[in-house]
């Protein structure tokens, strides 16, 4: 059992980080409330291709490691409750 926990840490760890550096590298995106306001239409191509861009890419990352960073924090607060 210690060598589970010895694992899991790591990769918690490991996950932590790839979060973190993912998180600082993301580019802020500006057309959050203004875009309502003045009435901006994401209809445009780039818009509707985002996801195959870089930063589409790497904010899905951040989404995927977000929820292996949650599963692992049960899975570790499971193993040490026992």
């Amino acid at each position: 059992m210690q060598i589970v926990k010895g694992i899991l840490i790591v990769i918690y760890f490991l996950v932590c980080l790839a979060l973190i550096i993912l998180a600082m590298v993301q580019s802020k995106e500006d057309a959050g409330l203004s875009s309502t306001i003045t009435g901006t239409s994401a209809n445009n191509f780039f818009e509707k291709n985002k996801g195959n861009t870089k930063e589409g890419k790497q904010k899905k990352w951040t989404v995927i490691l977000g929820i292996v960073l949650v599963v692992l924090c049960i899975a570790l607060g499971a193993i040490y409750s026992i």
